[in-house]
């Protein structure tokens, strides 16, 4: 059940008209429960909470953060609200795949800690930029209506190493505290090779401390880390995740889903395919989606009916040229 300051929490969010903050303390409570074995009144708790939510006007239709970090936390995370699907996302079926099981296990969580299992929760995506990393983590946070806490690397790293492994404790204990989604973006800035010859004592006890707190963590929000340079990452980080997903270039058939994602209002002309693949050969999904962004953009300015196999040529050459300086 909730403890006296979850309780206390409770009843001064409701006085103080904090909607945001009173769901927040609520789900903390429905964690609470499930770890306790009450998974029926936890499972009620949380769709109640879902519930009132929706129903609940959204001013000008903005994201509305479920909590806002206060004092030193506010200089460390960023939070929003996001209103990303997973359907927004175009990815290779098995990366598909394996974030639908961290999403089906987070729903089921009751049922899984029922029978002494841990639903996946620590994942680290690695790949180029621009594949999707980032946005998957607004999506899982969309999917399963929580909060995404970006982690503010600029706030947790500073000139005195010190100082970084205690700000990352305070992140840790954020984790605990409230249930969101929380992404360390550019994690190898913290989880980089101990070994290097150019490292220095204080920087490898703060990537200890970031490996001790990993080892230690046994909260319900979900850790997200990313990093477009796997190869710079300690190898002890891998084995701290329960999930590592690998995120590609896009394929032939993932880049034409992006354009038409991307122009889905535009009216495609006989769009030669196989070419339009073979230009976009080596960029990113975003490269791709801002080249099809461009090619629209010129038909509707130029008072054209449709986008042609050439409009979305010249766009992803341009997109080459500026990706190869």
């Amino acid at each position: 059940m909730a403890t006296a300051d979850q309780v206390k929490a409770l009843v001064r969010s409701h006085a103080e008209g904090d909607d945001t903050k009173f769901y927040s303390v609520a789900l903390q409570v429905a964690a609470r429960a499930a770890r306790g074995g009450q998974s029926h009144f936890a499972q009620e708790l949380r769709d109640l909470v879902d519930s009132l939510r929706r129903e609940q006007p959204k001013s000008a239709n903005r994201p509305i953060p479920v909590a806002q970090p206060r004092g030193e936390l506010a200089s460390l995370l960023s939070v929003s609200y996001p209103q990303t699907r997973m359907a927004d996302l175009v990815l290779q079926p098995d990366v598909r795949a394996r974030l639908d099981r961290v999403i089906l296990e987070q729903r089921q969580q009751d049922a899984l800690r029922s029978h002494g299992f841990k639903p996946l929760r620590r994942l680290l995506l690695v790949g180029p930029p621009g594949t999707g990393k980032t946005m998957t983590a607004s999506a899982l946070a969309g999917e399963l209506h929580l909060p995404l806490f970006v982690i503010r690397l600029d706030g947790l790293i500073t000139k005195f190493m010190g100082e970084t492994a205690a700000k990352l404790r305070i992140v840790f204990d954020a984790l605990s505290e409230t249930r969101g989604v929380y992404l360390f973006d550019e994690v190898d800035a913290l989880g980089g090779e101990r070994a290097r010859t150019n490292d220095v004592g204080e920087i490898r006890r703060v990537l200890n401390s970031f490996l001790q707190f990993l080892e230690m963590d046994e909260a319900d929000s979900i850790l997200v880390a990313a990093t477009n340079h796997p190869q710079m990452l300690d190898t002890a980080m891998f084995r701290r995740f329960d999930a590592v997903i690998d995120y590609p270039l896009p394929t032939a058939e993932v880049v034409q889903a992006v354009i038409k994602n991307r122009v889905a209002n535009v009216c495609l002309a006989r769009i030669a395919w196989a070419k339009v693949k073979s230009a976009a050969e080596g960029l990113s999904h975003a490269e791709i989606a801002l080249a099809a962004e461009s090619a629209a953009k010129d038909v509707i300015l130029g008072k054209r009916e449709s986008l042609t196999t050439a409009d979305l040529l010249a766009a992803l050459r341009e997109r080459q040229a500026r990706s190869s300086h």
